[in-house]
């Protein structure tokens, strides 16, 4: 199960830290997403972070329009996945979501998430 929190109503320009939970299976296995629900649009994969198993570097990758904006980050201790987002503009109002890919990729690609959670608002007005 995924369950992300955090989100609220922020300032253009502001910054915001989303938080998800993931507990039922083998977290560092896993490969999380964050993905963005924007009102009238298509959900997307704004931030995406590898499996962490140790030997393998970790790969993190971002849709252009949040790069170096958002950071994404893991804490396999608390089984949590973050997203730091920074400077924050109206057009990242939306649901956000927390997904995970078995396979354990960086994917920003929808159809490569099998588990989803539920979503925390974000709402960013000027």
């Amino acid at each position: 199960q995924l369950q992300a929190s955090g989100g609220g109503s922020v300032q253009v320009g502001e910054s915001l830290m989303l938080s998800c939970a993931a507990s039922g299976a083998t977290f560092t296995h896993l490969g999380l997403g964050w993905v963005r629900q924007a009102p009238g649009k298509e959900r997307e994969i704004v931030a995406a972070i590898s499996k962490d198993i140790g030997w393998m570097d970790v790969t993190r990758n971002y849709t252009d329009s949040v790069k170096s904006r958002f950071t994404i980050s893991r804490d396999n201790n608390k089984n949590m996945v973050y997203l730091q987002m920074n400077s924050l503009k109206s057009e990242d109002t939306g649901v956000y979501y927390c997904a995970a890919d078995y396979w354990g990729t960086a994917s920003l690609k929808m159809d490569d998430y099998e588990l989803w959670g539920q979503g925390t608002e974000v709402t960013v007005s000027s």
